[in-house]
């Protein structure tokens, strides 16, 4: 588990927590001092002071633009909350070191049903209110106590197509295969969907993956870990390490998949074989300052068919309200996980292996990779 408190940035404001925790509490005040008994001083003051914002985290890079466009802006439009999107990666460090704050400054974070679960236990997460969320608007099984499913995404291979185009890889054993497919690699930090990938390519039936061996797997890793350019820990990263050259595979999240081969003018290209699919989810924090039913409202409008759609064209983010899938362009399923031919290559991430193990298996896999 990442022990590092993260500084807070939002993104599109450039406001830090500070900043935004002073509009919110003390800058009519401020302001008012600053300014004396001006007549202009005394009016403004109580409107900026009035000002409704929630705060939504996830993971950066191209999907703050689609967030808000899909969901932000609409439920301002609908609502008058500004919504204020951070960046910086709601792992569950950091999530946690918000809360022990005793002043947390985040409403809403795009976090993983396993880690939503694990905070909520430990009474960091809001039960989500399933009165103003829609359970009838997820697929089924898909629903959480801690946490409201927000869509689908898979870990899949992303690969330079002007080295390996002829002969792209076809499944995980390829990515670890450094003869037949040269070059540097990236992975995912925070450990989900890694592990399985060293096991089956270190020759793990699917059907025997789970309960994962993870002494089993980091042995691999140990081995292989020169060969990694970097140990990626958000979208903007692999990005970057795909579109600059520095690795000719990088183990990504598919809901960059067509915006890099865009990008790339074709240059990097996916492959859904041996992908693992993965669930997102929205979670509320303990005692976020917007109060647990905005929050909820937020998600709940989240759920819109319509606004679903917005994110997938904009994203790739499998719908997680069903009734998205016949609004899908045809052109376009070819990158949804979640349409059956897609999903029909990969395999499914276990999430009660992670609810009860994923603490303490990236504990270990963070010691691995910085040894």
């Amino acid at each position: 588990m990442d022990k590092n408190i993260v500084e807070t940035h939002l993104d599109q404001s450039g406001e830090t927590v500070g900043a935004m925790r002073m509009s919110r509490r003390k800058f009519a005040q401020f302001a008012v001092l600053l300014a004396g008994t001006s007549a202009l001083a005394l009016k403004s003051a109580p409107a900026l002071a009035e000002e409704k914002q929630l705060v939504f985290v996830n993971w950066g890079g191209d999907a703050v633009k689609a967030y808000d466009k899909a969901y932000c802006a609409p439920f301002t439009a609908d609502t008058g909350v500004v919504v204020k999107q951070d960046t910086t990666g709601p792992t569950e460090g950091a999530i946690a070191a918000q809360v022990k704050s005793g002043k947390p400054a985040w409403d809403v974070v795009d976090t993983d049903p396993f880690s939503a679960q694990a905070l909520g236990r430990q009474g960091m997460i809001e039960p989500i209110d399933y009165t103003i969320v829609d359970k009838s608007k997820m697929r089924e099984g898909f629903s959480w106590e801690y946490g409201a499913s927000s869509f689908f995404y898979s870990y899949i291979i992303a690969y330079d197509a002007a080295k390996f185009g002829d002969d792209p890889p076809k499944g995980m054993a390829d990515f670890f295969d450094l003869e037949k497919y040269p070059g540097k690699r990236g992975m995912y930090k925070w450990g989900a969907g890694m592990w399985e990938a060293l096991l089956i390519a270190d020759g793990v039936k699917p059907e025997e993956l789970y309960p994962l061996d993870i002494e089993r797997a980091h042995k691999k890793l140990a081995a292989f870990k020169e060969n990694v350019a970097s140990f990626w820990g958000g979208g903007a990263e692999f990005q970057s390490l795909l579109l600059n050259g520095e690795a000719s595979m990088v183990l990504i999240w598919s809901t960059r998949s067509r915006i890099l081969e865009e990008d790339s003018g074709g240059d990097i290209k996916t492959t859904w074989a041996q992908g693992f699919l993965a669930p997102g989810a929205f979670a509320v924090v303990k005692g976020n300052p917007a109060g647990p039913k905005l929050a909820m409202e937020f998600i709940a409008s989240a759920q819109d068919p319509e606004r679903q759609l917005v994110m997938f064209k904009e994203f790739g983010h499998g719908p997680a309200n069903p009734a998205t899938d016949a609004l899908l362009p045809p052109e376009l399923k070819a990158y949804n996980p979640v349409d059956p031919e897609n999903a029909a290559q990969q395999i499914a991430l276990d999430m009660a292996w992670y609810d009860e193990h994923y603490s303490a298996a990236l504990d270990a896999y963070l010691k691995v990779i910085s040894a």
